[in-house]
């Protein structure tokens, strides 16, 4: 019996392979200039980004205190006003107080472009879907565009990405927020013509062009570039669905693909005639990125060339595509019923206003901070869930009500057998509304204090077990210590830990 010759196995083309393969796919929708300016630009490392968080910290003054502490070098994001180019940094960002307690994230400046696009400048509670939100940094910026007001659906069709976001999401502070799990596919059927805006960051080949050691470049196949073209297009289409006449829908990819991109701009054009069209967002960038006219042999429809195509060495960026779109009639749509599950089956009950005047008081008392006040201005509610009271947006309460949610709201404080405790979460995004309440470490105390240890301290004004706001000489927010005997207990989330 003959043995059968074991087929010998390919070896995978490597990274570096796989983006050069990539890039002479690119070369004919380029100058000869053009192209050498974009193989030049790919030899360079990417400069990383941070995007500030303006509910904690005023973005301008913030980095200009954080450069000169960390002796970084920057420059401004052109089309985001809270964004930073990160040219120089000897101390890595990702290290610093400020980036575990939520004041930036670090984003490639091209993933800043999307919610850029929106127009925020009418509406004062915007209804808001983020329908591939983990792991969640789009959906921070869209919570600072509306000042935390309104409402953001944060919707991600993986259970397993569910934590990421929620993650993130709980760092930056925000209220108006509720995380789902559920196909983006289906929210055009589920709640036709509601949204004001729908953001569709899609799932895409990754073909940018910048191979990194995270995120390598690898081959994607036929098929799978067909699959993901028919999945985006599904999506896209649900978008459309499911934002109102005269509402705005943001598509983006972090591919070049044309057939991801273009290329599903024209199938939903053609899907929809005459009801929905591409706006030109050139005057957002400060220099030409038009989206392509056709590939190959197929010719798009003339608006998909006022989408926005940022080739890496437009920017400085990742490959990246964008494109805002209108809805300018209804589209008829055969709805069904959405998912429900009442919120007093899930545990969730309004706080009491006997309740929400002892929390209000004790955070007057403790920390100098109004809530009530901030409550009002930004249409937010008291609601309880077991033994934590959640700052939640009344916009949830009056349009989803039984909408199953993974996440609502930010959590204010917990219950202890005597009092309210103040949270992490509360604690830093309302840092600069607290006046009292603060213990002040020195610089030997600080490095004990994150990594999670607890202090040996001497006595202070306040009782055994009252919860007390850390920070150092600089004002920085490093969490919350519960005094115990003759010293200090750590209550630093395992997240933030260094």
């Amino acid at each position: 019996m003959t043995r059968k010759k074991r087929a010998k196995s390919v070896p995978k083309p490597s990274s570096r392979q796989v983006q050069q393969i990539a890039l002479e796919k690119y070369r004919f929708l380029l100058s000869a200039d053009e192209f050498k300016a974009l193989q030049l630009e790919l030899e360079k490392p990417l400069s990383g980004g941070m995007r500030i968080n303006p509910l904690k910290i005023s973005p301008r003054k913030a980095v200009s205190a954080w450069s000169e502490r960390y002796g970084w070098k920057v420059h401004p994001v052109s089309y985001c006003s809270t964004g930073w180019w990160l040219d120089e940094t000897d101390f890595s960002p990702s290290q610093t107080p400020e980036h575990r307690m939520g004041f930036f994230y670090l984003q490639d400046a091209a993933s800043m472009l999307p919610v850029e696009l929106f127009d925020f400048s009418t509406g004062n509670q915007p209804l808001v879907l983020d329908m591939a939100a983990s792991p969640g940094g789009k959906t921070t910026h869209l919570l600072d565009k509306m000042n935390d007001r309104g409402l953001v659906i944060a919707n991600d069709a993986s259970a397993s990405r569910i934590q990421a976001l929620r993650v993130v999401l709980s760092n930056w502070g925000a209220a108006s927020v509720a995380a789902t799990n559920f196909p983006g596919e289906k929210f055009g059927i589920w709640f036709p013509e509601i949204f004001d805006k729908v953001l569709l960051d899609a799932p895409c080949s990754m073909e940018n062009l910048r191979s990194t050691e995270t995120r390598p470049m690898r081959p994607i196949s036929s098929k799978e570039r067909s699959a993901l073209t028919v999945r985006q297009a599904g999506l896209l289409a649900s978008a459309l669905l499911t934002v109102k006449t005269g509402g705005q829908v943001v598509y983006s990819t972090c591919t070049l693909a044309p057939e991801e991109d273009e290329g599903v701009l024209d199938v939903v054009l053609k899907q929809f005639p005459g009801v929905v069209r591409v706006d030109d967002v050139s005057s957002r960038l400060t220099a030409p990125a038009p989206g392509l006219a056709g590939y190959g042999e197929r010719e798009f429809h003339p608006e998909v060339t006022r989408s926005a195509r940022l080739f890496p060495h437009l920017f400085g960026t990742s490959g990246f595509f964008a494109a805002r779109l209108t809805k300018t009639n209804p589209i008829p749509v055969r709805e069904a019923p959405p998912p429900q599950r009442s919120l007093t089956n899930a545990g969730w009950f309004p706080a009491a206003e006997n309740d929400l005047q002892i929390v209000s008081g004790e955070l007057v008392n403790l920390y100098g901070l109004e809530i009530i006040p901030l409550m009002a201005q930004n249409h937010l509610t008291l609601w309880q869930n077991g033994r934590s009271i959640i700052l939640a947006p009344e916009l949830y309460f009056s349009r989803f009500p039984d909408f199953p949610v993974k996440m609502l709201g930010l959590l204010l404080a917990e219950k202890t057998a005597e009092h309210w405790e103040i949270s992490h979460e509360a604690s830093s995004r309302f840092w600069s509304c607290i006046q009292t309440g603060k213990i002040i470490l020195d610089e030997e105390q600080v490095s004990v204090w994150q990594r999670g240890e607890d202090l040996p301290i001497s006595r202070t004004e306040f009782p055994a077990g009252t919860v007390v706001l850390i920070t150092d000489e600089l004002n920085r927010f490093l969490g919350r210590g519960r005094l115990i005997f003759r010293g200090l207990k750590n209550l630093l989330p395992r997240r933030v830990l260094l």
